[in-house]
């Protein structure tokens, strides 16, 4: 999509009441929005649709809402302190970062034709403080997806819905991912939110599981007219 075309429709976004720049009066802050009168209704009904779709209307999935902070172990265990990263470099030249699967290969800057600093890791997880006073106090995580809440809640659930697998669980909320080259307007950005289902079944049934959640897919497509072979 051109710029010009996208500029188009931010604008236009913004006339309706859809969506803003957040802090847009301090001059904004990037790659985050505010979502107006018309464009929180539009969310609100989005939501509500797939929660009665997924929640209500099925005997195997149940809700969840997981507090945005957790224990740093969660984040230790499931690999993103060590793992969740890309690869970043520097312009030595203009300053400008990059994410090194952005480049295809280039071996100069497209904005002033500086070379490269060594690609190093940057950790997408936004570090905040848990407790009173920041030097003694605990190093937590904005939470990057959704999915952890849901893992650590197996047992609660499991316990108190007295569900037997196979069930899911689905859940909707706000993630954080502090990206190295957020923009192209609401594509990529540092804060959004997710909604999805982790559905939990017994390994030796996980193939017909597969099989059956991949063609229920293919069948919801269907009613849309949209044909296998594009999915």
């Amino acid at each position: 999509m051109s710029n010009n075309l996208m500029d188009k429709i931010v604008s236009l976004c913004k006339r309706r009441g859809f969506i803003f720049q957040s802090s847009e009066i301090y001059g904004g802050l990037g790659s985050v929005w505010d979502y107006g009168p018309l464009g929180v209704e539009l969310k609100n009904n989005v939501k509500k649709a797939w929660w009665k779709s997924v929640v209500y209307q099925r005997e195997d999935i149940v809700g969840l809402d997981a507090a945005i902070l957790m224990h740093p172990k969660t984040w230790e265990a499931s690999g993103h302190v060590s793992g969740f990263a890309d690869l970043m470099v520097d312009c030595k030249k203009c300053k400008k970062r990059f994410k090194v699967e952005d480049l295809k290969d280039r071996k100069k800057c497209e904005e002033c034709g500086g070379e490269f600093t060594e690609a190093r890791p940057f950790n997408l997880m936004f570090e905040t403080y848990h407790g009173p006073v920041k030097e003694t106090a605990a190093v937590v995580y904005l939470r990057p997806e959704t999915a952890q809440g849901i893992f650590v809640n197996f047992l609660n659930i499991l316990n108190t819905s007295r569900k037997k697998l196979p069930f899911g669980v689905a859940q909707i909320g706000k993630v954080f991912r502090n990206e190295i080259t957020p923009g192209n307007f609401t594509f990529r950005t540092r804060e959004f939110e997710q909604m999805e289902i982790e559905y939990f079944v017994d390994p030796k049934e996980a193939d017909k599981q597969y099989k059956f959640w991949v063609e229920e897919r293919f069948d919801w497509y269907f009613k849309f007219g949209i044909k296998k072979t594009n999915l």
